[in-house]
């Protein structure tokens, strides 16, 4: 048996210029970190006793003779791409957050996933490959409208600038003092707004719009080196949550699906009650919400907020791992 935990992500600056038809033609960078929230995905062996040779547990459980007959898109596809067919297996997986919450949910169940078929198989993947193979199979294999950010950050792990061009990606951590970085966290809140959505949907409504948001995306794509600057800086770290309000501003103009009335309420009632700027996680729709607000507000906004779910959360620097192995006989 092989157990992997891979984090979530949340995403500062950048969103949009991750997906391949605008990146490819001019190039895109994402400023993003990982948190202390994980998918852990558990696989063994199938014991040969069962009629069904491969059980998947998720929010579902199927029991199933083929891999062809696992409904879980991901499950499947990973499974075929490991050449799982002569070894019955049984796949579980939990986790801290619900999926279709902004946070790279999917991505980091599809990077835990190859890290652990991969383990099983008594292959040790690079961090890169491990993000190479999850963008492949989302892009590629299951055809989904999913961007190249959350594989990386997913298999890699840490406060990171990542570009991206037509070669692939390239992976930066982000060198600031720690106590920048601790002062940078404590002046987030993630609120959860209780609504779950397909971001493949949105994702899909951004991506046919790229040719009509030329200028947008490339504003989005400098924010992201205004935001390194600010953090490398000495000055205000406030102009950080500033420039997350302009940002919200622009990512509105992507698509009218990004944001709804509910979300729009809780970020006019955050800003009233002293958040400087914040976003939606992930395509946008619902799910969570960073707000950036300085700590002697936090109570304020938190008060006002109370009908939503605050998370609590640190920055995490290791990206999957295998956290257990007992070799099977």
């Amino acid at each position: 048996m092989i157990i992997t935990r891979t984090p979530f992500r949340i995403s500062f600056f950048g969103g949009g210029t991750d997906y391949p038809p605008w990146y490819r033609e001019n190039g895109g960078a994402v400023l993003a970190t990982t948190i202390d929230k994980y998918c852990y995905l558990s696989c063994r062996y199938m014991p040969p006793f069962f009629d069904a040779r491969y059980r998947t547990v998720y929010s579902q459980i199927e029991l199933t003779k083929g891999i062809d007959d696992i409904r879980h898109p991901s499950v499947r596809a990973c499974l075929n791409l490991f050449d799982f067919k002569s070894d019955g297996t049984e796949i579980v997986h939990y986790a801290d957050l619900p999926s279709r919450t902004g946070i790279g949910s999917s991505s980091s169940f599809t990077v835990g996933l190859i890290h652990a078929l991969s383990g099983l198989k008594g292959q040790m993947l690079s961090k890169r490959q491990l993000a190479e193979k999850a963008i492949e199979i989302e892009q590629n294999v299951l055809r989904e409208n999913v961007g190249s950010q959350d594989q990386v950050s997913a298999a890699f792990g840490g406060f990171n600038l990542i570009r991206f061009d037509a070669g692939g990606f390239e992976c930066r951590p982000v060198t600031i003092p720690h106590h920048r970085l601790m002062d940078l966290e404590q002046s987030l809140l993630l609120i959860y707004t209780g609504v779950a959505r397909s971001s493949s949907e949105i994702a899909e409504h951004q991506i046919n719009n790229i040719g009509q948001r030329t200028s947008e995306l490339r504003q989005l794509r400098e924010m992201v080196d205004q935001a390194t600057e600010i953090l490398a800086s000495n000055g205000d770290l406030s102009d950080f949550g500033r420039l997350l309000h302009e940002t919200w501003l622009i990512k509105s103009r992507l698509s009218d699906r990004i944001s709804t009335k509910l979300v729009d309420d809780i970020y006019a009632e955050a800003r009233a009650h002293g958040a400087i700027g914040g976003k939606l996680l992930g395509a946008g729709g619902g799910g969570f919400m960073l707000l950036f607000v300085e700590r002697h507000q936090r109570p304020t906004v938190v008060k006002a907020l109370a009908d939503y779910l605050q998370v609590p959360f640190r920055f995490e620097s290791l990206g999957t791992q295998v956290i257990y192995y007992q070799h099977q006989h």
